[in-house]
């Protein structure tokens, strides 16, 4: 039974308008300084780089005609995000508004992958993206873009809610092989704190022809902006990671029917299914 078409009503029932969902009225300039205002640059460009990413997708599950329509879905939503966040600065920060030039620089051939394991990340992604978000939105004092960041935010959980529906899926058509898929990434994209680094499909190397600059982070026109967004301006903490990786515990453990509290939990589920 294909989940495109349920996903398509539940999402267009959701979906918000950039015209009439945007308070865009009630922008106060004091609540915009440029440090803030720069953050909005990258993050456009990041969202942006949904666009090698559906071609990823599209190219590695040719097979998967359900999931493939989907992508219309993620897609579009994931780039009227760029947008918002670029007609944001067009009107109140002209300036900083992205060069095609920009944008292209992170439309990149992605290395093909395992569909699977592809598919685990993206969910992890989209767990970490929502706080991400919801951390932004608290951060920002400026009324129009901290109700930006809460409607995106909203969009990166109901995408999680839609990758999990196809988890589900492959799980039941792939058994032993989506667990081991699913465990393995799971366990990578649940260890934020020992990596030190930001679990996020955007800064993990995808092309090794063009290693070192193959992560979407790397091509922006600031590289190491993402660090210093998380750590010194939203203060995405220890305790914003747990919660991550919290959720990505309890969605594996009622994915796959077994109860996993730790990240050492789901090493030793990996190691048995290894075994078996």
């Amino acid at each position: 039974m294909l989940l495109y078409p349920e996903l398509f009503r539940t999402m267009e029932r959701a979906r918000w308008s950039l015209e009439r969902d945007v308070p865009w009225e009630a922008f106060d300039p004091a609540g915009l300084d440029d440090e803030r205002a720069l953050t909005v640059k990258m993050n456009a460009i990041t969202e942006w780089a949904a666009l090698p990413a559906t071609e990823m997708f599209l190219r590695d599950n040719r097979d998967d005609a359900d999931f493939s329509a989907f992508m219309s879905i993620w897609f579009y939503e994931e780039q009227k995000h760029a947008l918002v966040l670029m007609e944001y600065l067009r009107r109140f920060r002209p300036a900083l508004v992205p060069t095609e030039a920009e944008l292209q620089a992170v439309r990149f051939e992605f290395d093909p992958a395992p569909p699977l394991e592809t598919l685990m990340l993206h969910f992890c992604g989209e767990l970490r993206l929502t706080q991400w978000y919801r951390r932004a939105a608290a951060w920002h004092a400026e009324p129009v873009l901290r109700r930006i960041y809460e409607l995106i935010a909203l969009d990166e959980a109901r995408h999680g809610g839609a990758y999990l529906r196809y988890l589900r899926r492959d799980l039941e058509r792939r058994g032993d092989d989506a667990r081991r898929a699913f465990v393995k990434v799971g366990l990578l994209m649940a260890s934020g704190r020992r990596t030190g680094g930001p679990l996020h499909p955007t800064a993990l190397h995808v092309n090794r022809s063009l290693f070192p600059r193959d992560t979407v982070q790397s091509r922006l026109p600031d590289p190491g902006w993402l660090a210093r967004w998380l750590d010194t301006q939203i203060r995405f903490d220890e305790g914003c990671e747990r919660r991550v990786e919290g959720a990505i515990l309890r969605n594996l453990s009622t994915l796959l029917g077994e109860r996993f509290e730790t990240a050492r939990d789901l090493n030793r589920y990996r190691r048995a299914l290894s075994a078996a």
